[in-house]
């Protein structure tokens, strides 16, 4: 939906976040004099009012203003569910939902655009294709789900190329033809969202349907058509990863241990990134000269520093059983304390435990809602737990756990909310509690165009 489609529409921007926010400020700026309305949940008004542009209607969710149905269309950030009652409720009597995502990709038609989606490694392997083109002298504008809502580049110079993080929260509903989609992964997440695992691979893989290149994982099967070539990473035939080295084909190009990143499951994002760059017509072997100067992302294995003998690793942004696996496969060698727990999504978590008492964990403390669900599967695994209050009490436990030395590793498994704003709040908390500045852990470096 472009804006031309909206000027003379009953329109309601929906969503206090940073989304929220971008939107109504660039719905603003393209329509000054009409009226506009923005709901945000009772809690946000205060905090929305003071970031209101003059003239806008802020309504509190369950007012009589913040009925959809009473909008022809609804501009509604990507973290309200498509499926919740209202929205469906709101459909049937005719109003049309879009999203700030959906406004961009319409009005930007034929940009050239790398869009990356998977239930793990989207954020590292989009950061990793920015990070390496800009380094080759292209003009890139990088954002998307990582920190930067799409509209934000109206009021930016243009790229040559975009490279964008989405959710299945922003893919669920648009309709878009990226120049490269890559997935990094697809595994079980947000059910509470999209209400079941059906429905969340179908959304994500949405953006695979008029795509013009695919990038997949090897010996992975796209379950819907897509229109354009499949090219695929961690296959023989490209990019790959193999007794400890950097392959592309049969060529040895470069020793693991060489790269700034930690982990098998990183050095596969590298592998996206490289095919992804392969496939908009770069050459990835002159750029990957370039990632040295990579610098990993805030809260994904950040590791904090030494204190006493322990080494902090903050893995906030670690949300399902699978990423907290991943991580701690890492660390495994060495003595660890593995803080887990958070909001539960109802995700399964038997694989995970299996897969920890394999090589038990010095100590897993469990916290957050799902805590005591969590506790109770290691428990019946033989595996050593205790459950805490909260994050701060953790990190105590786990440090006396660890007298001798070795790694309290933050990977909970599931959201931050509502004990945390976010993941980086959440990472943040952990840093102060392990005795490291908060206020030291940047924030993501290269967002806009550059």
């Amino acid at each position: 939906m472009r804006y031309s489609e909206l000027e003379f529409r009953r329109l309601a921007i929906w969503g206090g976040g940073r989304e929220g926010r971008t939107a109504i400020q660039a719905l603003r700026q393209r329509f000054p004099d009409k009226m506009l309305t923005w709901i945000v949940p009772a809690a946000e008004l205060s905090e929305s009012r003071t970031a209101a542009p003059d003239g806008i209607i802020l309504a509190a969710e369950g007012e009589p203003d913040a009925d959809l149905a009473g909008y022809e269309v609804v501009v509604k950030s990507p973290g309200i569910s498509a499926y919740r009652p209202d929205v469906l409720a709101a459909k049937a009597k005719g109003t049309q939902f879009t999203s700030g995502t959906a406004i961009w990709f319409a009005e930007h038609h034929g940009a050239n655009t790398i869009c990356v989606t998977g239930t793990k490694g989207k954020s590292t392997t989009s950061a990793l294709i920015a990070h390496l083109l800009r380094a080759g002298g292209v003009q890139v504008g990088f954002g998307g789900n990582i920190g930067l809502p799409l509209l934000a580049f109206d009021a930016q110079p243009p790229a040559d190329w975009y490279v964008f993080e989405l959710s299945s929260f922003q893919t669920a509903d648009l309709d878009c033809t990226p120049t490269v989609a890559v997935l990094t992964s697809l595994a079980e997440e947000h059910l509470d969202w999209h209400g079941d695992v059906e429905r969340y691979r179908s959304d994500k893989l949405r953006l695979f349907r008029n795509a013009v290149r695919a990038v997949l994982p090897a010996r992975m099967e796209l379950p819907v058509s897509t229109r354009g070539e499949v090219v695929r990473f961690g296959s023989e035939g490209r990019w790959h990863i193999a007794e400890g080295h950097l392959y592309r084909a049969q060529h040895r190009v470069m020793p693991l241990r060489d790269l700034p990143l930690r982990g098998r499951h990183n050095h596969i994002n590298l592998c996206a990134a490289l095919v992804a760059i392969e496939a908009a017509g770069f050459d990835a072997f002159k750029l990957l000269k370039h990632v040295g100067s990579f610098q990993p992302l805030p809260h994904r294995l950040q590791e904090l520093g030494l204190r006493d003998g322990i080494l902090y690793v903050n893995d906030s942004i670690a949300t399902t059983p699978t990423a907290t696996l991943a991580a701690w496969d890492c660390y495994r060698s060495q003595p660890i304390a593995l803080i887990l727990g958070g909001y539960d999504r109802g995700l399964d978590w038997t694989s995970a435990v299996t897969a920890l008492g394999t090589q038990k964990p010095r100590l897993i403390l469990a916290q957050g809602a799902n805590g005591p669900r969590i506790a109770a599967l290691m428990r019946a695994a033989g595996i050593a737990v205790v459950e805490t209050r909260d994050l701060k009490a953790a990190v105590s436990m786990a440090r006396l756990a660890l007298s001798n030395g070795g790694v309290i590793l933050l990977s909970p498994g599931a959201p931050s909310f509502p004990a945390f704003r976010d993941y980086a709040e959440r990472g943040r908390c952990f840093a102060a509690a392990a005795g490291f500045d908060p206020n030291t852990i940047a924030s993501i470096d290269g967002l806009g165009v550059h």
